[in-house]
């Protein structure tokens, strides 16, 4: 305990000893911890424009997917991969906490993201800044490695539970 407050007093935090109890009460149901939490601040996420004034690489948008585990693993993704951001829907994606950091494994500490209202509009915004659109689909004729090249690409994914043309 000694060595986690002198760490954290050395990075400007200011640790306080709580009981298990008290500290189980803090965090939400189910939270995974060692005995350690820290409050921090949320994620503010960019404005659309930041992403659209990039001269290239890759943004990944998210149509109405709510998963937080799955939002997790695309950022992890994202990260893994160079993408410049990831974009999401304002009121149809979770928000970047508690299961989806986890499954994030730190990326949504690295890679920037933007919350939207209008899906829409904010493609045709960011087409004409010079970004194309890729829309992912299991059953497309190329692959990803095919259609990427050196253009601003923003690559849509879906919901996991729609399908074109279909109603799950």
């Amino acid at each position: 305990l000694a060595e986690v407050e002198a760490d954290a007093r050395r990075v400007g935090l200011k640790p306080e000893a709580l009981a298990p109890a008290e500290l189980a009460r803090l965090l939400p149901t189910g939270a995974v911890h060692q005995g350690v939490a820290l409050l921090a601040d949320p994620l503010e996420p960019v404005a659309l424009d930041t992403f659209a004034a990039a001269s290239g690489g890759v943004l990944v948008m998210l149509d109405q997917v709510t998963d937080p585990q799955n939002v997790g693993a695309v950022f992890r993704s994202a990260a893994a991969f160079g993408a410049r951001g990831v974009v999401l829907q304002e009121r149809h994606a979770p928000a970047l906490s508690g299961a989806l950091a986890k499954a994030a494994a730190g990326a949504t500490d690295r890679i920037a993201h933007a919350r939207v209202v209008n899906l829409s509009r904010a493609l045709e915004s960011l087409t004409a800044a010079g970004w194309r659109t890729v829309g992912l689909d299991g059953d497309a004729t190329q692959s990803l490695g095919e259609v990427l090249d050196r253009r601003p690409t923003v690559l849509v994914l879906r919901s996991e539970a729609r399908r074109v043309g279909k109603e799950c």
